[in-house]
């Protein structure tokens, strides 16, 4: 694992997706979740623009222009991967049928309420499927660097800017810990190998409740 936080923060959500589970990853970190999983690991992971069954990363020589994510990132599909439309896509967004999203944020509250699709007065592209997403799945997890790089806060009391969703985070994944959402507040579940809980808590505006069973993050 190197020193860049990100592939050791999608290491530790990988952990998190379970065989059988129709699995949405978001633009950015999560798009480093599949190299985390083995072929045989039961997790179908869907891309909003039209694929069920994602694999790695393709190497140099397996790069195909018709295999892309959302992103528009190259990706492998896994034997008996499935196509379709984005209508279809987002049919099963919409419908229920997606188990876990996995995103990134910009900001998320100690109520579970998540900010990542714009910043007033910068460029927005668009919305993209983050709205679909928290609202249809059944699960969301978001997994990001736990500060700012000027160290400031991203897990907060509130979120400050405009909302994606309410309410609708249950777990959050950084390179410093891993926390759960909860009606009592923030739980503190694991904490990076090296940081005490003190520290932690110093990077983030929300109080963290420290688990009976807290320990170590282990990939």
């Amino acid at each position: 694992m190197t020193d860049d936080p990100k592939p050791r923060i999608a290491a530790r959500a990988a952990q998190e997706l379970r065989p059988g589970e129709v699995v949405n990853l978001g633009i950015g970190i999560p798009n480093l979740i599949p190299a985390f999983l083995t072929p045989d690991s039961g997790v179908f992971v869907q891309t909003e623009n039209g694929l069920l069954g994602v694999g790695p990363r393709p190497g140099p020589d397996e790069l195909d222009p018709d295999l892309i994510d959302a992103a528009k990132q190259p990706v492998t599909a896994l034997p008996g991967a499935a196509y379709f439309d984005s209508a279809e896509s987002f049919a099963m967004i919409r419908g229920g049928h997606v188990d876990m999203c996995v995103l990134g944020a910009m900001e998320v509250s100690e109520q579970g309420d998540l900010a990542n699709w714009m910043i007033p007065g910068k460029m927005v592209k668009g919305m993209g499927g983050a709205m679909d997403l928290v609202a249809g799945s059944r699960r969301t997890i978001v997994m990001m660097e736990h500060a700012t790089r000027d160290g400031g806060f991203k897990i907060k009391k509130r979120c400050e800017l405009p909302l994606t969703g309410i309410g609708v985070v249950h777990q959050i994944i950084t390179d410093l810990a891993v926390i759960e959402v909860t009606g009592e507040g923030l739980v503190l579940k694991e904490t990076a190998p090296g940081w005490s809980v003190p520290e932690v808590q110093g990077l983030t505006a929300a109080r963290l409740i420290p688990a009976a069973d807290l320990k170590e993050i282990a990939l």
